[in-house]
């Protein structure tokens, strides 16, 4: 159910991407301090290509990858997906980066028992440039099938890398630059100042995440206030070993409208880590205080 629960969070999240896009005209970016950093042109995937390859095949499960392309909504890896087994299933990818960073994917197939299906797995454009991704050198992630009637997860396959035609020329920078909050066994959270009012994230604080730990992390915000008051706000990342992450404290218009917030001066948090797997806690830091 964890990656039922994640597609469904995908999806609300490009809900209020879209929300955000339609209001951008009404907003006021001179309102908000924001950060100011030098952003790549979105990418032209159109010359990079992946050779077909077999992905995943066991459990009566074959996956293929065919072929690379673009979409309305990112580049999509084209994917041939056989169901020789006697039950209907799902199948939606876990743990998705690319070039190193953790990135949003677009993918959820219907594959009927004894049946083929031909899909795409998008990677999502405006995470990839917030990452500052401009070409595709890698992708990294896994399958998780499901029960096509109780969507319970019947297994996870392993982690498969895949590497389109720019892997030997493309070399992908990590811009760690900013504010360091927490750099404690491996995990490293740096502040990049305010998310731009027009960006993916809508106002928030803009954050870098490392991942060298021994353990796949989620880390998420606590005790949120803005200007000295409490504010709802939304932050939850995975990061799994080895893997980067850019995300933000994202806060709501609304919220902060409703607090008289014109200008974002200060604000304050914490961060609650924990074993993505077990949900073990791994560390809960001390409140920071920031000013813009």
């Amino acid at each position: 159910m964890k990656n039922f629960k994640k597609l469904t969070a995908v999806f609300l999240c490009l809900a209020l991407f879209a929300a955000l896009a339609l209001g951008s005209g009404s907003s006021d970016s001179g309102k908000t301090k924001e950060a100011k950093k030098d952003k790549k042109e979105t990418a032209d995937n159109s010359s990079v290509t992946v050779e077909e390859q077999v992905l995943y095949e066991g459990n009566n499960v074959k996956i293929t990858a065919t072929g690379f392309g673009e979409d309305m909504f990112g580049p999509e890896l084209k994917l041939n997906i056989e169901n020789n087994t006697d039950q209907n299933i799902v199948v939606q990818t876990r743990d998705a980066s690319v070039n190193g960073y953790m990135v949003t994917t677009l993918f959820s197939v219907d594959v009927a028992a004894g049946k083929k299906a031909n899909e795409s797995l998008i990677f999502d454009s405006a995470s990839l440039e917030e990452c500052g991704i401009d070409t595709i050198a890698s992708m990294e992630f896994g399958f998780a099938i499901l029960n096509g009637d109780s969507y319970e997860e019947i297994f996870n396959t392993e982690i498969c890398t895949v590497g389109t035609s720019a892997a030997d020329s493309y070399t992908q920078e990590y811009d760690d630059s900013g504010e360091v909050l927490v750099d404690n066994n491996g995990i490293r959270i740096i502040c990049k100042g305010l998310s731009e009012s027009d960006s993916f994230w809508g106002p928030g604080v803009l954050l870098y995440i490392e991942n060298n730990s021994s353990q796949d992390i989620v880390v998420q915000a606590d005790n949120v206030s803005v200007n000295g008051y409490m504010v709802d706000s939304s932050m939850s990342q995975d990061v799994v070993v080895g893997k980067k992450a850019v995300t933000a404290i994202q806060f709501f218009d609304t919220d902060l409208e409703e607090k008289s917030i014109d200008t974002i001066e200060s604000a304050e948090f914490s961060f609650h880590i924990f074993n993505w797997e077990t949900f073990d806690n791994i560390l809960d830091t001390e409140v920071f205080s920031l000013t813009f």
